[in-house]
This record gives C-alpha cells, sequence and structure tokens, in this order.
C-alpha cells in the first residue's frame, strides 16, 4: 500500500492557497463577463437558447457532478461496494436516453421557461404551484447537502468550525451567482468540472496502481460486494441491502426517471442550448461521460471499502477526503482538495440558481406579484438567490445526522421526484389526465412519500439498509400519485384537444417533432454500451 497520510503543511498549503487564489480569481472573472451581458430578469434566470451545444452539454454533465457524484458515489461505494454502479448504469443512461427523446421535444416546443412552468401549461395553475412548492423544498434540502459537504471537507483537512465554514461559502456563491445569474453559473460549473477532474485522475491511477488493477480491489471486498447482479435477492427487502425488485423498480424506473427527467438544476443547462436539437442532443453527450465516470469515482470508493474495514475513518462520507490523505503528496493533495470543493460549490450555486429561478418565475411573477416591471424581477431574482443561500445554511445541519450524502438524497428523490415523475408521465403522455387528477396525484404521491418516512424513522417499518428503504419508498410515492391521479381524472373535467396541442407527446406537429438520426444513433450507442457494461460486471 502507499505511505502513511499526508497531513497539511507549509507545501500543502503554499499549493492550496496559489489554487484557492487562482480559483477565485477565475470565478470572478467568469461571473463580471457574464454579468456584462445580463439586461433583462429572463437572461438572469434562464439563459434560454443562449449558448452553444458543447457548453450545454458540458454543463448538464457538470451540475450533476456536486455532491452527489463525488463525495456521495465514494461513500456509497465505499458502503455496498459494486452495486454503486447502478447509479450510473440502471439509475442514469436508460433515463437519459428517455429525456432526450421523448421528454426534450415537448418540453422545448411546449414554450415552457421552467418544470412547475410546464405543469401549468399542461394541468393548470394550481398544480403549477403545488410542484414549484415541492421542487422549491428539495432544491433547499440538496443544496444543503453541498453545503454541509464542503464543511466537512474544510473541517477534516483544516480543523475550521463548521459554521464558520458553511457561512464563509455560502457568501462565496452567493457573490458570484448574484453577479451573473445562470450565465455565470453555468460557465463555473463547467471550469469546476475541470477542476475536479484533474484532481480524481490522479486518485483513480493511484489506487489501480497499488491493488494492481480493478480485480485486485475487488477481491479485497466481501462476495456480496463484488458484482452488480449476481449476489443479488429478488425480493428481500426487509433484511438484504439491496434487492432486484427495488433496483429495478424503485432506482431504475422511478428514482432515476423522476431526477434526470424532472430536475429543473438539469433540465435549465438543455433549455440554456441555442436550438431545440441541441436542447435534445445536450443530455446524450452528457451520458456518453457518464458512462465511464465511475472510474474516478467508484474504483476509490471500492478501495475505501477496504480501509473503512479496518477502521481508518469514521463516516463514509469520509472516505474520498480520507484516500486523498492516504495516496496523495502535499501538492496533489492541494489539487485533490480543490477538486472537492470546486464539485461541492457546483452544485450548491446550481441548486440556489434553479430554486430562484423557480420562486421568481413560476410563484412571484406568476401568481404573487404580475405585471411588473422587468428590473423589478430581476430584483426580486437576486433577492430569492441569497434567501436560498440562507435557506442552504439551515438545511446543512440536517445533512449533519447522515453518514452517507447518497442515502440522504435518495430520501429526498423518493420523497419529492418520485411523485413529480407520475405527474409528468401521465401529462406528457395522455390526453386523459386531468388538472384535479394531477393536483390531488401530486399531494397524495407527497403526502404517501411523508408518511412512510415517518414511519422508517420511528421504527415502524424496517429494512436491509436506507437505500432499499429509499427504494421503495419511491415505488410507493410514485404508485399513490398514479392511481390517485388516474383516479381522480375518470370524474373530473379534461382539457380539450386544442388546448392540449404540443404539450403531450401525441399532440405535437409531427413536421416539428422529427428527431435527426445521430441522435437515434447516438441513444443506440449509449444503450448497447449500458447494457454490455452491466453484462461485464454483473
Amino acid at each position: 500500500m502507499s505511505s502513511s497520510p499526508c497531513l497539511p503543511n507549509t507545501t500543502f498549503n503554499i499549493a492550496a492557497s496559489a489554487i484557492a487564489g487562482a480559483y477565485v480569481l477565475a470565478t470572478i472573472t467568469l461571473s463580471s463577463i457574464a454579468r456584462r451581458r445580463i439586461k433583462t430578469s429572463s437572461q438572469y434566470l434562464h439563459a434560454r437558447h443562449a449558448l452553444p451545444l458543447p457548453i450545454t452539454a458540458i454543463a448538464f454533465l457538470a451540475a450533476n457532478c456536486g455532491a452527489l457524484e463525488i463525495v456521495g458515489l465514494v461513500a456509497t461505494s465505499a458502503k455496498y461496494g459494486l452495486l454503486a454502479l447502478h447509479f450510473y448504469w440502471l439509475g442514469a443512461i436508460p433515463a437519459i436516453i428517455f429525456l432526450s427523446l421523448f421528454m426534450m421535444p415537448i418540453y422545448a416546443r411546449s414554450g415552457a421557461m421552467t418544470v412547475p412552468d410546464f405543469l401549468r401549461v399542461r394541468y393548470g395553475p394550481a398544480t403549477q404551484i403545488l410542484s414549484a412548492i415541492t421542487v422549491a423544498l428539495m432544491m433547499i434540502f440538496v443544496a444543503g447537502i453541498s453545503l454541509y459537504a464542503i464543511a466537512a471537507v474544510l473541517n477534516l483537512f483544516f480543523g475550521w468550525p463548521f459554521s464558520r465554514i458553511i457561512i464563509a461559502t455560502a457568501i462565496f456563491v452567493l457573490c458570484y451567482t448574484l453577479a451573473g445569474g445562470l450565465r455565470a453559473t453555468i460557465y463555473n460549473e463547467i471550469l469546476q468540472l475541470a477542476i475536479t477532474i484533474a484532481g480524481l485522475v490522479p486518485l483513480a491511477y493511484l489506487v489501480l496502481h497499488n491493488f494492481h488493477d480493478i480485480g485486485g480491489i475487488l477481491h479485497s471486498l466481501p462476495t456480496n460486494m463484488q458484482h452488480l447482479w449476481t449476489t443479488l435477492p429478488a425480493h428481500d427487502p426487509h433484511h438484504a441491502p439491496m434487492d432486484v425488485i427495488g433496483l429495478v423498480i424503485g432506482l431504475g424506473s422511478i428514482l432515476s426517471f423522476g431526477y434526470w427527467c424532472t430536475d429543473f438544476v438539469l433540465i435549465q443547462r438543455a433549455f440554456a442550448a441555442e436550438k431545440i436539437e441541441d436542447a435534445i442532443r445536450t443530455p446524450l453527450f452528457a451520458a456518453f461521460a457518464k458512462l465511464f465516470f465511475p472510474i474516478l469515482v467508484i474504483v476509490p470508493g471500492l478501495a475505501a471499502a477496504t480501509f473503512y474495514d479496518k477502521g481508518e475513518f469514521p463516516r463514509y462520507d469520509q472516505a474520498l477526503p480520507f484516500l486523498m490523505r492516504h495516496y496523495y503528496g502535499s501538492a496533489l493533495l492541494a489539487l485533490g482538495v480543490a477538486a472537492i470543493l470546486a464539485s461541492l460549490i457546483s452544485g450548491l450555486a446550481g441548486n440556489i440558481n434553479a430554486l430562484s429561478a423557480v420562486w421568481t418565475y413560476d410563484l412571484y411573477r406568476t401568481h404573487l406579484r404580475p405585471r411588473q416591471t422587468d428590473r423589478h424581477y430581476l430584483r426580486a431574482g437576486r433577492i430569492a438567490t441569497a434567501t436560498a443561500c440562507l435557506l442552504s445554511i439551515l438545511t446543512a445541519y440536517i445533512a449533519l445526522r447522515y453518514s452517507n450524502l447518497m442515502d440522504y438524497l435518495q430520501l429526498l428523490f423518493s420523497l419529492f421526484n418520485a411523485p413529480l415523475f407520475a405527474v409528468f408521465l401521465l401529462g406528457m403522455f395522455t390526453g386523459w389526465a386531468t388538472p384535479a387528477g394531477s393536483f390531488s396525484g401530486l399531494l397524495c404521491g407527497v403526502l404517501t412519500g411523508a408518511t412512510y418516512n415517518l414511519a422508517l424513522h420511528h421504527g415502524a417499518i424496517a429494512y436491509g439498509s436506507q437505500m432499499i428503504a429509499n427504494f421503495y419508498g419511491a415505488i410507493y410515492a410514485f404508485s399513490a400519485c398514479l392511481f390517485v391521479t388516474t383516479a381522480v381524472s375518470l370524474f373530473t373535467p379534461r382539457k380539450s384537444a386544442a388546448e392540449l396541442h404540443g404539450v403531450t407527446y401525441f399532440t405535437q406537429d409531427q413536421a416539428t417533432h422529427r428527431i435527426s438520426t445521430q441522435s437515434y444513433v447516438l441513444a443506440a450507442t449509449l444503450l448497447a454500451t449500458c447494457i454490455a457494461l452491466n453484462l461485464i460486471f454483473r
């Protein structure tokens, strides 16, 4: 194995200061450039049709590579072994393909500015308001996760106080988000993704070198952590950490589709593409990187599992910082810390900007203060950004209660995204789902998820792990929403075909609905590669 952990020293401090200074300078420069182009509230909140395909594709990937991707999935692979790959090949690729080929054309041609705004066009204002509230709540909690993770990393390396770190970080993110809006956030996400990759590549190399190859890592783990499918029971939620039904239905069919197809932070990046076809291709190009990103994330996490079993670090969320301290010298350690912080700041800024857009456009402008000047809404958007930063500080303390951020994230997704996806699915692919049905179904789905998690928290029901509990929670919340929406729609008035023109899969103009052959080829290649990888690591 490697030498003993490298603790911060003078060389580390100099390198870290240089990298941090260069990063802050680049961030401020990008924000200042973006600010010069901000003339309206729409440009600040949305950047609609403003950016080329390469930028939106990288930003789409970068928006996913925050706390969820880096710290969360390294921790998940340390806890669950190779099963963590399901979050890429089962929990990402199929949903991204579905988003690109079936949902993005409807999103883009509906004229909706946000995800809840689409529900206004499809169903009406009541469903829009309820969905905007649920989306905003989820974004607040997810932003808190990123802020907590930043504080945890800096506390681990430098011993700085938790409260002081989260306040300082929130102020830094607030400054550049206020300055340039979504455009600045997107360009900074690309910068942060580059730093993240630069900091993770040496770690993956050193881990593989020390264990000789991926096989060497797997052989050092228990049998149930060495495979994707072979050791999984078909159905055993109360004892197994994961099972086939929970993975295929809960993760692969509900949580993944709910996240990739309705998460406004991601959809917002595709909306920024200059052309509709580019918006469709944005997720597909990003997905190719998702296929191979596990090399940078899952491989180190598997190595961390061998150290966790020896008691080398107390919490799974400390797996990535521990590995960097174990394998890196001072200069690389400084780059590694910068990589972690860049990925986390990226996720924090993306959620804060999206929350500001949802509040300002879907609630404030549409329902609370309509018909105001554009300057008024631009100011309201910036106030919402500042408020979102404050709320993220509060929710960071909730994330402190969980030892694995991915467990916590999937809990949030099962509570909010699962029922929201059911409403979208019926709205986009049926003409009979009604406004009353969608509102009732979404409300019932969220309440079902909340009741389920309350019972789980108080020990009324028990599962083999928090993760499998999240999978089944998503199934229950999605099913409740689907059932109630369908039942209420049978007895309430539906919208006419004219009202639904262009906002469902079957009421689009066929001439404008065509997707290029290139997009289909990209999707087929992605799917075939994904299936092959599942077979190789089964």
